[in-house]
């Protein structure tokens, strides 16, 4: 990207970042969560349509899910935002303790830091538009307003219905507490309800003629712990009961649930291993004379690597250089610093060592290196992944919090309008818009970008893992 590109591009970040950080801020205080995200979605659609873009509301049947374009003709290029938040994570915005907000209803919380991650794509969308029109370049970008990220698999419902069929590349990051491409595949999953019904009974004076549900969820929780010694070393199996059937314990419990997520390295490894929890299930509806109903509830694809995109956005990284801070960012990083333990800042640092050079960062201002699978398999999983199957697909991490600071953690919340997080918002917006507009450039890079895609899948289709008879899960 030439010089005066690359100013203009900088230009036009600078003129809307302070706007996007705003609507950072009132999505990271409406704090809504999967599927449930409709003052959210409306505030992103409604701003892209006031600025010209083409919105489609309601994509996939999903009412939070939208699609936002400009430009005519010419490649398209898709930005991914999200916006949902996590239960259980309500936080005083910059405490250094673990505080309830005053600011945010119920219990939820942005831990993820997805009200940045939908702003800095939406922000990247405004600027590639705004290069596209004012020098006649040939192409679409479209942003894609993606909900249900975290325990929804939105995006998932959404490649099935074919949102993504006709783009050329998907670009995305991430709020972290570093900056680089994101190198390593995550694992697929599956999650599905354990829904056990027995017969209601007085337990002291005649037990004998009920059937404990609650007994089947304890012992399928059971034999599923002693699943996990012959489970493949790279698969996660994760639980929460969410009906134990009642609070009187001399009442046999005639119902209680279980909701299970299944991790595997493939969409096949995940789909074998919940099947084995699915007859552990089975084995504990057994055992108790209880009835079992199973509801598949969502799933979600490995991730898919391309390294020609991966490379081209490790490229605009570096030339954006630093993280655009001064000390009143550093001295926040600081502050949050000593409220992590050394645990946190060693995990955060391990893929990292030869970059940090033994020193241990407040606030990660660099560029990673990329290095393809250098830092293994990443454990955790994204509806990303079902994008990269049906498109090439390239993502990074961008600082936002002090270094070390664990996801999904209050921390993380509490950091989550400071002026660290506004930066990273505008850097890795800086970076989505400058990618994008190297790819309309040289769309050579999109011919080969596809072609890496098509040897990595080889010659396999793409399998929704989530049945096409299954239905969006209920918001919340």
């Amino acid at each position: 990207m030439g010089a005066p590109l690359a100013a203009a591009v900088a230009a036009a970040i600078d003129r809307d970042a302070p706007r996007l950080s705003a609507m950072a801020d009132r999505i990271w205080g409406l704090a809504e969560l999967r599927y449930g995200e409709r003052e959210s979605a409306a505030l992103h659609a409604d701003a892209l349509e006031a600025a010209g873009f083409r919105v489609t509301r309601g994509v996939a049947g999903i009412p939070t899910a939208f699609v936002a374009e400009a430009g005519e003709g010419g490649p398209v290029i898709g930005l991914l935002g999200e916006y949902d938040a996590l239960s259980g994570l309500n936080q005083q915005s910059g405490a250094l303790v673990c505080t309830p907000s005053l600011e945010t209803p119920g219990l939820n919380g942005h831990g993820c830091g997805h009200h940045l991650l939908g702003a800095a794509a939406h922000l990247a969308a405004l600027a590639v538009a705004g290069q596209l029109r004012e020098r006649g370049l040939p192409g679409r970008v479209r942003f894609y307003g993606c909900p249900a990220e975290e325990g929804g698999s939105g995006k998932t419902f959404m490649v099935r219905e074919g949102a993504f069929d006709d783009v050329d590349a998907a670009l995305s990051w991430h709020p972290g507490s570093h900056t680089g491409v994101f190198a390593q595949p995550s694992l697929a999953n599956v999650q599905a309800r354990f829904a056990f019904r027995g017969r209601a009974a007085h337990a002291a004076q005649s037990p004998h003629l009920g059937r404990s549900a609650l007994d089947a969820v304890e012992l399928m929780n059971v034999g599923v712990n002693y699943l996990r010694e012959h489970m493949p070393p790279d698969a996660r199996v994760h639980y929460a009961v969410t009906d134990t059937g009642g609070l009187s314990p001399n009442v046999v419990q005639a119902r209680a649930e279980v909701l299970y997520l299944v991790r595997a390295a493939s969409n096949d490894d995940a789909a074998v291993l919940y099947e084995r929890v699915c007859n552990v299930a089975r084995g504990a509806a057994l055992m108790t004379g209880c009835e079992l109903e199973v509801r598949f509830d969502k799933a979600c694809s490995n991730l898919m690597m391309n390294d020609v995109l991966n490379g081209v956005l490790h490229e605009q990284l570096l030339a954006i250089g630093s993280l655009p801070v001064g000390e009143r960012e550093r001295g926040e990083a600081e502050r949050f610093t000593g409220t992590l333990s050394e645990t946190d800042v060693a995990e955060a640092g391990r893929p990292l060592g030869a970059v940090l050079r033994g020193r241990t960062p407040a606030l990660f201002e660099g560029v990673a290196d990329y290095a393809p699978g250098a830092a293994g398999l990443l454990y955790g999983s994204t509806d990303v992944g079902d994008v990269s199957w049906v498109t090439p697909t390239a993502q990074c991490w961008v600082a936002c919090f002090a270094f070390g600071t664990p996801m999904h953690s209050w921390q993380l919340v509490a950091q989550g309008k400071t002026g660290i997080a506004h930066a990273g918002l505008r850097h890795a917006a800086h970076a989505l818009a400058a990618t994008a507009l190297r790819l309309y450039e040289q769309p050579a890079l999109l011919e080969r970008a596809r072609a890496e895609l098509e040897q990595r899948r080889g010659g396999r289709p793409y399998v929704c893992p989530i049945p096409a008879e299954v239905g969006l899960p209920a918001a919340g």
